[in-house]
């Protein structure tokens, strides 16, 4: 197996400048610097840099998961954190680390020009390393980029999923595009908790923006129902359309324990004759 030549770390520590002018050059000509200040990919490269020399210096080979790459590894992944919260892909971010193979290289063809063997050696030393770095990169991109499509797909959840106070004690809940198994969830928690910091007696489901109604959707609406009046308030379905109706019939779903209204002013009337209030028509 091969291993790192002391002259390979010497050549690397005393061409420093030269490899970081290099390296931001072609960071820049990629387009793997956009939205990233100047100062900061300037500290960047200057920093992992002086840790990839440290990392060498410790003997760890190319096993990043050793103990002497442990800070190299902690400011990949913070590197990788920070480039997904900014938009980059997994391109651009990973091209952070292979950015540096071009200049490394030609420092090397440089310095072992005249012991081709041990060019060969040291490149494939190095491109070993840097490999194994931009893959350690690229896991950590994807766990936070996954991290932050969970947490975007739940505030849409929330708000997609507005609970209404229209009259006291009456709260109502618009529903628009696909009732899932998730979705249905969120619905049946928030409303739930909106009927408990408002003390509310009656709650709407209105589904006049939901494209369809099949089996799985009427037992997540029976669901939520069943969950409101286990609270001890009631509940109104509206926005039953006449595609919706004909839907129901042909699928044979028993809706028959739930009140439904054609559309939301019908079931405001409704819930606001159950309260007790009467309303006068103006003349």
């Amino acid at each position: 197996m091969a291993a790192l030549h002391g002259s390979t770390l010497e050549a690397i520590k005393t061409h420093q400048a030269q490899l970081l002018d290099e390296w931001i050059s072609g960071l820049e000509a990629s387009g793997a610097t956009r939205n990233i200040k100047e100062q900061m990919l300037s500290q960047e490269t200057r920093e992992f840099l002086q840790l990839l020399i440290e990392g060498l210096q410790s003997d760890s080979g190319n096993n990043i998961a050793a103990t002497g790459w442990d800070e190299a590894r902690r400011f990949l992944e913070k590197l990788s954190a920070s480039r997904a919260q900014l938009g980059h892909d997994s391109h651009q971010t990973v091209f952070f680390i292979f950015g540096l193979k071009g200049p490394l290289f030609g420092l090397l063809q440089a310095h072992y020009s005249n012991e081709p063997g041990r060019l060969a050696e040291q490149l494939w030393v190095m491109s070993e390393l840097l490999d194994n770095m931009g893959m350690h990169t690229i896991r950590t991109y994807q766990r936070t980029r996954e991290a932050v499509i969970k947490r975007q797909q739940e505030e849409l959840l929330e708000l997609s999923t507005p609970v209404v106070k229209l009259w006291d004690g009456v709260l109502a809940l618009p529903l628009i595009g696909t009732l899932d198994s998730q979705r249905s969830q969120t619905v049946m928690e928030s409303l739930l908790q909106r009927i408990v910091d408002t003390g509310s007696e009656i709650a709407i489901i209105d589904i006049t923006g939901v494209p369809t109604v099949d089996t799985l959707v009427a037992q997540h609406l029976l669901k939520t129902v069943t969950a409101i009046r286990l609270m001890g308030a009631d509940c109104i379905i509206s926005g039953v359309r006449p595609q919706i109706a004909q839907t129901i019939v042909h699928l044979g779903l028993d809706l028959g324990t739930l009140t439904t209204k054609a559309n939301l002013a019908d079931a405001l009337k409704l819930a606001l004759s159950r309260l007790g209030v009467s309303l006068a028509e103006r003349v």
